[in-house]
């Protein structure tokens, strides 16, 4: 079940001028709704402003996107005990041409969807992933946010169809781990928990957000890096995460082999299965996230 609001009214149709339908234009965060609250709320909203500012959409405030979510969840049929929201925020209403009108004015809209949590089995064995072909462009401007123009992802989710496979695994156009289609991602190389770098793509997840501050209260060191194919075919452990499933280890990865495989820079197998176990590391992290709020964690 799925419903959308604006301004706490149900709507059916966006209007066909947004500028969210002509070019993508906007921002979004896919918030967790648990016990009928979102889950890292200030986060997500902090990370919302940060889009618009960078894309130079305002008018708008943080009060006023808290006001919308809440009046979404208040008129919603779709039970928020847990349910997933999608807060999205458009450069609004445009004639035809990329430049924006001098007066246009922001358009903020809620969905609320029934949450569909991944079977149990795989946060206790892992799940399956594989490397995609499709490629992200690195822009600065546009690295760690999410705006509406999610291209690249659809073209690399579009890659597979076995439901045996969770995730894709993307690289950028210079051969880096970047993310996955819907989710980030960890490594353990050496007994090194690593990370890739998100400055040139990528979005800079809530949840990845949540690990990192996490380990370093605990005082464990996270190398935010660039990592190749090698060090992808060479860690002991693999997880990723997002804010919706928390935190998954990698038990199949399907596209690399071993560092032999890479034939030159950038170079990326797209055939072979790695096999991995769930680490130590791994169901630690998972155990302390499960403690502190997200018990859809069940190692």
């Amino acid at each position: 079940m799925s419903e959308w609001f604006q301004h706490g009214v149900r709507i059916a149709a966006l209007p066909v001028d947004d500028r969210a339908w002509l070019y993508g234009d906007g921002v979004f965060e896919t918030i967790a709704v648990r016990g009928g609250t979102p889950r890292q709320c200030s986060w997500h909203l902090e990370r919302l402003t940060l889009g618009c500012r960078r894309l130079g959409i305002g008018n708008l405030h943080v009060q006023e996107l808290e006001h919308e979510l809440d009046a979404a969840l208040a008129a919603t049929a779709v039970d928020t005990e847990r349910a997933l929201t999608r807060l999205v925020v458009t450069a609004g209403r445009s004639p035809r041409g990329y430049g924006r009108p001098a007066e246009s004015r922001a358009g903020i809209f809620v969905g609320v969807f029934d949450w569909q949590p991944p079977a149990s089995a795989l946060y206790r064995e892992g799940c399956t992933v594989r490397i995609c072909n499709t490629r992200l462009a690195r822009q600065p401007q546009l690295a760690g946010i999410k705006t509406l123009n999610r291209l690249e992802q659809v073209l690399a989710r579009a890659e597979w169809a076995s439901p045996e496979v969770f995730e894709g695994l993307t690289f950028d156009t210079d051969g880096h781990l970047i993310c996955g289609t819907m989710s980030n991602v960890f490594i353990v190389h050496e007994r090194q928990l690593m990370t890739p770098d998100l400055s040139q793509a990528g979005v800079a997840g809530i949840m990845r957000r949540c690990i990192l501050q996490t380990l370093q209260e605990q005082g464990a060191a996270v190398a935010i890096t660039e990592i190749g194919v090698d060090l992808l075919a060479e860690a002991t452990e693999v997880f990723i995460c997002n804010s919706q499933f928390g935190v998954m280890p990698v038990a199949e990865i399907g596209g690399v082999a071993d560092a032999a495989v890479v034939q030159e820079r950038g170079g990326i197998a797209t055939s072979g299965l790695r096999k991995l176990s769930v680490g130590a590391m791994t169901q630690s992290l998972m155990r302390d996230l499960s403690s502190q709020g997200y018990p859809e964690i069940a190692c």
